[in-house]
């Protein structure tokens, strides 16, 4: 052969790999955030009752926490969507919904006919929904939306020629209705999210629902998205109106638009100085719960400075079985290091999920795996209230009464069967 083909064989060669090795790192980056660390003289961050841990969330999380709200904690779909249809049947000027997970059923049928009539009443709809999420919605389902009048759009769709946006997806969650009544959570569009949430088809999840300048953060949100997914920002009084900020509670809150990044992102942010600042409790609920070395560090640390902390995530009857293997890989360091774990056993736990001190409380659909934290769109409420912090207290324990304690004893007789496939699923851990 002769040298020059050598070569330029070679070149490309070389070029091939190196593409392959950037592929590989960007769909398995993680966030660099390692400690938080404080120069007071007190050698501690602020605790969820300082008042400068409020402001200093509002700088690392990105977004102002907000006086003058109310917050509902709703559980599951029996205490969710009869609210949801009600707002949207008494919807005036405007309702936007985003979604990540859809899929035809009783549920996509209801939420249809009510966003059908209120935009066939003049109310103006829009609809997005996660192009890989939400990809089985039949076609004639979506074409009946747009005949009533809803403009409905696509965020991120999957097509050869985007593949290299395919890792990020947007996994977010909300409702709002006239620019005054929010919803997020990790609420979808599909049969399963209906009932109880404690038998086995009926998945448990949380969520909630607000009203008070803390909406115009979420309907801001919306209109990222929907900036991305059509090229037409939103503004104005009819989607963001002049009464907005006008105070209807009394409760703080703030909304996290959780965006991905290059650096530590806000939502890494957020969790790492909410657990660094927790002083006697630490309830954390999460259905994906994939802790990285740095978190597993700034848990067992908080456990080791005598919180109560306790973490309570999906059990055999999860949906993403690779995540729990991943998940169980962590537990003996966690369990060792004075952390409690639970898992939910009657049907799929989806919430997502924390109260600290009893007054500083998350709500949405931020997960607590790389996924969530490096990759997706997210949304999540924070809300500073020791009414919510106590309604979220009795919600913790309450599930716990359906849950499993891990016992670190026993959890270390498991099989070598259990043992590989947790560091099969470890090993794909930055990409859960």
């Amino acid at each position: 052969m002769p040298l020059f083909k050598k070569i330029i064989i070679g070149i490309l060669s070389l070029l091939v790999v190196g593409l392959t090795l950037i592929g590989v790192l960007s769909i398995a980056r993680g966030t660099p955030l390692e400690v938080v660390t404080t120069f007071d003289a007190s050698g501690k961050p602020p605790s969820v009752g300082d008042g400068l841990f409020a402001s200093t969330m509002e700088l690392y999380a990105a977004t102002p926490i907000i006086p003058g709200n109310t917050v509902e904690v709703l559980n599951n779909g029996v205490e969710t969507y009869p609210r949801i249809w009600a707002d949207l049947r008494g919807a005036k000027r405007t309702i936007t919904v985003q979604s990540y997970y859809s899929e035809p059923g009783a549920m996509a049928d209801t939420l249809a006919m009510y966003l059908s009539e209120r935009a066939r009443s003049g109310v103006r709809v829009l609809m997005m929904l996660d192009g890989l999420g939400s990809q089985t919605m039949p076609d004639e389902w979506i074409a009946g939306l747009k005949a009533s009048g809803v403009r409905f759009a696509w965020l991120r769709p999957v097509h050869w020629y985007s593949l290299h946006k395919a890792n990020n997806r947007s996994h977010v969650r909300l409702v709002v209705v006239d620019g005054r009544v929010g919803y997020t959570g990790g609420f979808g569009i599909a049969d399963k999210w209906l009932g109880s949430g404690r038998s086995l088809e009926e998945w448990r999840d949380t969520n909630v629902r607000f009203t008070g300048p803390a909406v115009m953060q979420l309907q801001g949100a919306f209109a990222a998205a929907w900036a991305e997914a059509t090229g037409e920002l939103l503004v104005g009084d009819v989607f963001f109106p002049d009464e907005r900020f006008q105070p209807t509670g009394v409760t703080d809150a703030g909304l996290i638009y959780a965006v991905p990044t290059t650096g530590s992102s806000n939502a890494e942010r957020f969790m790492a100085l909410s657990i660094a600042s927790a002083r006697r409790r630490l309830y954390i609920s999460n259905s994906y719960f994939v802790p990285d070395d740095d978190f597993r560090r700034l848990l067992t640390g908080a456990a080791k400075r005598g919180v109560d902390v306790r973490i309570l995530t999906a059990g055999d009857q999860t949906d993403v079985k690779t995540t729990l293997h991943a998940g169980r890989k962590r537990y003996e360091e966690l369990l060792a290091g004075g952390v409690r774990v639970y898992e939910y056993l009657p049907t799929m736990s989806h919430s997502k999920t924390f109260v600290i001190d009893g007054l500083w409380t998350t709500i949405g659909s931020l997960n607590f795996d790389n996924r969530s934290l490096a990759f997706n769109n997210e949304s999540n409420l924070m809300i500073l209230d020791e009414r919510v912090g106590a309604k979220m207290d009795s919600v913790f324990l309450a599930d716990l009464a359906f849950a499993k304690e891990i016992d670190l004893t026993e959890f270390r007789k498991r099989g070598v069967g259990s043992r590989i496939m947790e560091w099969g699923a470890h090993m794909l851990s930055r990409m859960l």
